[in-house]
């Protein structure tokens, strides 16, 4: 009898390390590929795995339990979203779930880019969890914890990658701070010649520079160029900042008009900064604002090839205003 009940218990035994050993390597089977799940925040190993089932992956959730805390892996489990492009095995499926091996995603906020543009992308990415939908934008940066009163230029040009269902504001706080930490480096090492007050009078010049050119090996010198006006006390006279003062009525086709009627940007008829920065400046453009380049150089023109015509006096510049604008390309 003795003998008999123990061949049964290592029967036993073996059997259940068989299909132990089965469970453990055989692909789960997966209703449609690929699947996709969310772990919320402070979710339990039984909620995640009813959510996994969910999803279509036919998990068989005590065994799944019983793997996870045979492991040690049952407290493990990360939030975020994920995402099977193949049916993985149980032990595969534990071990993704404890690396937060996360389906990401990506929005990229581009230099040169308003507020309003930035919060337009970021509007339309549909993995993105929109929280500060209906937010005006001072209660949007009071949410990220920003000081400053007005969005534009505050965050930092760059690509962010993020788990599906991370909220917006999340994204625009990391792209706050990003700028904030350029903003301090740049600062820490700008030229002590430079005129500017604060930081954030950088960063003002910093984003004209942005609009002013897209080539790289003109940016120091159209921020000198720039600096050069700041120090005489002359108008900064840059059409990108008229244009952004007149918002979204502007028609793309800037006139006399817009030049010689008043406002806050107009630096045709106010001298020296425009009260806030006018579009989010990349790298580059934060170097050049704060070591501009050593130039004697008070005016710049568009050649209309993408490079500009530099000049030191009025004459000069007349000259090439005539040349590249009034009577066309060379």
């Amino acid at each position: 009898m003795r003998k008999a009940l123990l061949t049964l218990v290592v029967v036993a035994l073996l059997a259940a390390g068989a299909y132990t050993g089965w469970y453990l390597t055989t692909p789960l089977r997966v209703a449609r590929l690929p699947a996709e799940f969310e772990i919320d925040p402070g979710m339990r190993l039984r909620g995640a795995a009813q959510r996994i089932e969910e999803s279509g992956v036919a998990l068989g959730r005590l065994r799944f339990e019983l793997l996870a805390r045979a492991l040690g892996r049952g407290a493990e489990i990360k939030a975020g979203s994920y995402e099977l492009a193949t049916a993985p095995t149980p032990l595969e499926l534990l071990g993704k779930l404890s690396r937060g091996d996360v389906s990401q995603a990506d929005v990229r906020f581009i230099e040169g880019w308003t507020f309003r543009q930035l919060r337009a992308a970021l509007d339309a990415s549909s993995f993105v969890r929109h929280d500060s939908a209906g937010m005006s934008d001072a209660q949007l940066l009071r949410k990220i914890g920003a000081a400053e009163a007005h969005p534009e230029g505050l965050f930092f040009p760059d690509t962010y990658l993020f788990a599906r269902g991370t909220s917006d504001l999340r994204i625009l706080r990391r792209a706050y701070q990003a700028m904030q930490r350029h903003l301090a480096q740049e600062w820490a090492a700008r030229d002590p010649s430079v005129p500017y007050r604060t930081p954030y009078e950088a960063l003002i010049m910093a984003s004209i520079v942005e609009k002013e050119t897209g080539r790289s090996d003109e940016r120091e010198r159209i921020a000198g160029a720039l600096v050069n006006r700041l120090r005489t006390g002359m108008m900064l006279q840059v059409d990108p900042s008229v244009i952004f003062g007149l918002g979204e009525g502007f028609d793309g086709n800037l006139k006399k008009g817009h030049l010689t009627a008043d406002g806050p940007y107009n630096t045709y008829t106010r001298a020296g900064l425009p009260p806030t920065p006018i579009a989010a400046a990349g790298l580059a453009s934060l170097r050049a604002a704060l070591r501009p380049a050593k130039t004697a150089a008070l005016y710049y023109v568009a050649r209309g090839d993408g490079s500009s015509e530099f000049s030191r006096t009025l004459e000069e510049h007349n000259r090439a205003v005539r040349k590249y604008q009034l009577n066309g390309r060379r």
